[in-house]
């Protein structure tokens, strides 16, 4: 390597994510070089989960033939033409992280995509209209750097004495260890609740404590909230075998002899405070993002306690000119929403990037196709969409497809799979297409009381199509579209007529004639 190398683009990281751009640039014939420290992909699944288990659902028998439909349920397989698809390594639901580790392997062999491993990226400077990226075999220079590193350190939280816990990254695996030992596991996630269901029929006491309500991913429908398999540590709390689930702070960890007394204070308790014996203290808080490698005048900003950086809508860091994110470490413009932190939902983030970033550096346009500007075709180029569409299945209230009219041909635009709050900045007077969860305001998600007329489809609880217009920034008008079962949305009354007598009211307000009256 040259001190004198340069490329368009610089990649940090070859997991998932570092793979996924690296596939979308080589086929879009963009000059770019990845950088991986380790000697292969997937440097993280080689040490996590520390169970070995991904929560990453892997559902090799649906009900559909179509390779795009299928990808909704297949939430470990990399965006590719040559149908190298994660299904052909594992047939498990829950499929072992070592698996998931051969496929990346494979991916980038077959792809020949231009990874330069055992390259650990040590500093990231300004460099003249771009980066220097300096490495431990010399410097190489690019207009654009991309982070898909993933995580880079534990998140330790400002607890007195959690410097006596065991972190999640170095406590034993093996079970019997903690064999009639009482355990506190500092946390409530999926990484908590991994630790606990691997020690559960062994230690004698588990809790899991943390100042926040358990958060369930069948309440919040988000991927990385705890997830019902977990269920077990759950029935063990309400049957009242001593397993404990708390809302507390934890004020204090201090040994005492071989055990630690830990002090809290409850958060439902009116202020109760109590002094609690355990045999381990777990951490098991999750990871942040490491920026020790940026130069002060390049290091983006955090947030959600220092653990993620800033984005802006087009997942650039906020006040750094030519510094983006990819991967789970880009899921702050729709934290806890949709499914950026994980490989099925960064994938469409990742084809869309590519297409920003082949804008602005290489000049080539944003693609779009020209939409009916009727309202049957128009009803049918979206209906067809969000039949069909992956991307806006996963990336739910988050990637859309925007329908722009152009003021000089008066043609109607049709870009697919925008980040939302991108496409209202970018463009003034435009629809988004996207597929959204409804009301929240019940009290049993298993027990809603549904209300399946057309005219109430705003009430809508499960997954279903959502039409808006904005005009500078504001929302204007919308239409929802009633949720249906098995997601196919194409019913005469419930999904045809409300959507055409949608844009017939909405289109003559562009100039658009409504064309033919709708059905």
């Amino acid at each position: 390597m040259t001190t004198q190398a340069r490329h368009q683009y610089l990649i940090i990281g070859a997991g998932p994510a570092g793979l996924q751009l690296s596939y979308f640039l080589q086929q879009a014939g963009a000059d770019y070089l990845t950088l991986e420290r380790e000697d292969r992909p997937g440097g993280f699944f080689e040490r996590y989960p520390r169970h070995r288990r991904l929560i990453s659902l892997n559902k090799v028998h649906t009900t559909s033939t179509d390779p795009e439909i299928r990808l909704r349920w297949d939430w470990n397989s990399l965006l590719n033409d040559s149908g190298l698809l994660f299904p052909s390594y594992s047939r498990e639901y829950f499929p072992q992280a070592d698996d998931l580790i051969r496929y990346l392997v494979d991916f980038q062999k077959v792809h020949d995509l231009n990874v330069r491993y055992r390259t650990p990226v040590v500093r990231v400077e300004r460099s003249g209209d771009g980066f220097a990226v300096h490495t431990a075999g010399g410097t190489l220079h690019c207009r654009c750097v991309i982070v898909a590193a993933g995580w880079g350190a534990p998140f330790i939280p400002a607890i007195k004495g959690i410097e006596h816990a065991v972190g999640y990254e170095t406590m034993p695996v093996d079970p019997e260890r903690y064999a009639g030992r009482r355990v506190l596991i500092i946390g409530k996630g999926n990484s908590a609740f991994e630790t606990a269901s691997a020690i559960l029929g062994h230690a004698s006491m588990v809790h899991l404590a943390s100042r926040r309500p358990l958060r369930l991913a069948w309440n919040t429908k988000h991927p990385g909230d705890v997830r019902g398999h977990y269920g077990a540590l759950l029935d063990s709390y309400q049957f009242k075998t001593l397993h404990s689930v708390l809302d507390c702070t934890i004020d204090e960890i201090r040994p005492v002899g071989d055990r630690f007394e830990v002090s809290i204070t409850y958060t439902h308790a009116d202020g109760e405070q109590a002094t609690l014996e355990y045999d381990t203290v777990i951490r098991c808080t999750g990871f942040r993002a490491d920026t020790s490698i940026f130069a002060p005048e390049c290091r983006p900003r955090l947030e959600r306690d220092g653990r993620l950086p800033s984005l802006d809508p087009d997942w650039q860091a906020t006040g750094v000119d030519g510094l983006y994110f990819a991967g789970t470490l880009a899921q702050a413009r729709d934290f806890k929403r949709a499914s950026s932190a994980f490989i099925d939902g960064f994938r469409y983030n990742l084809r869309t990037l590519t297409r920003l970033l082949c804008e602005r550096y290489d000049g080539i346009p944003l693609p779009y196709d020209v939409a009916p500007s009727d309202p049957q075709g128009l009803t049918a180029l979206v209906l067809d969409r969000v039949n069909w569409s992956s991307a806006l299945w996963t990336q739910f209230e988050y990637l859309c497809d925007a329908l722009v009219l152009d003021p000089e041909s008066g043609r109607l635009r049709h870009y697919i799979d925008l980040p939302e709050d991108y496409a209202i900045s970018r463009f003034e007077d435009l629809y988004t297409v996207t597929l959204r969860w409804g009301r929240d305001d019940y009290g049993d998600v298993f027990a809603i009381e549904r209300h399946p007329q057309p005219e109430r489809a705003a009430e809508s609880a499960f997954i279903h199509p959502v039409i808006r217009r904005h005009r500078r920034g504001e929302l204007v008008s919308e239409v929802h579209l009633l949720e249906d079962l098995l997601a196919e949305w194409r019913r005469p009354d419930r999904h045809v007529a409300p959507l055409e007598a949608f844009f017939a009211r909405e289109l003559p307000a562009w100039g658009i004639s409504s064309g033919p009256s709708p059905r």
